[in-house]
């Protein structure tokens, strides 16, 4: 975008008025600029805190309550809270693991519970079974080593 250009006044007066309120404008741009980065951070941080506290909630009411909760945070959610692995359970075999929230080929917008339908036991793949996998929580890092690695 080309600068706004303004028409110098003819008088010596007004061309000091025109240079005065120049500078007053550059400097309060400056100011904005800075409040609106200060405001900017403060308000990511709060997003943060809520995405947190939602993955903690939803933590919880799976412990109390079993099963995939809905509402759950949804996979961007998760990840922007600090809780980027989600802790699942073969329903056959029983063998826990961990996946990467940020690995999966999903949406970021996709709820977490409606993963679980999606999710497979890659250890009773092998045998021929494609079980569904039981949601356990959400963690900060992955608590339980991958059987395949």
């Amino acid at each position: 975008m080309a600068p706004k250009h303004h028409a110098t006044p003819l008088s010596g007066g007004d061309r000091k008025a025109l240079a005065k309120e120049l500078g007053r404008a550059r400097a309060m741009t400056t100011i904005l600029a800075a409040q609106s980065a200060e405001v900017r951070t403060k308000g990511e941080a709060l997003i943060r805190t809520a995405d947190k506290l939602l993955c903690e909630s939803w933590n919880e009411r799976m412990w109390a309550d079993g099963g995939p909760m809905d509402p759950s945070p949804t996979v961007d959610q998760a990840i922007n809270g600090g809780y980027a692995w989600l802790e699942i359970e073969c329903s056959r075999c029983k063998t826990k693991r961990d996946v990467d929230l940020a690995a999966l080929r999903h949406p970021p917008s996709t709820f977490v519970h409606d993963l679980a339908s999606r999710l497979r036991c890659s250890k009773c793949a092998r045998a021929g079974r494609r079980p569904a996998a039981t949601l356990l929580q959400l963690s900060q890092r992955a608590r339980h080593p991958d059987p395949e690695a």
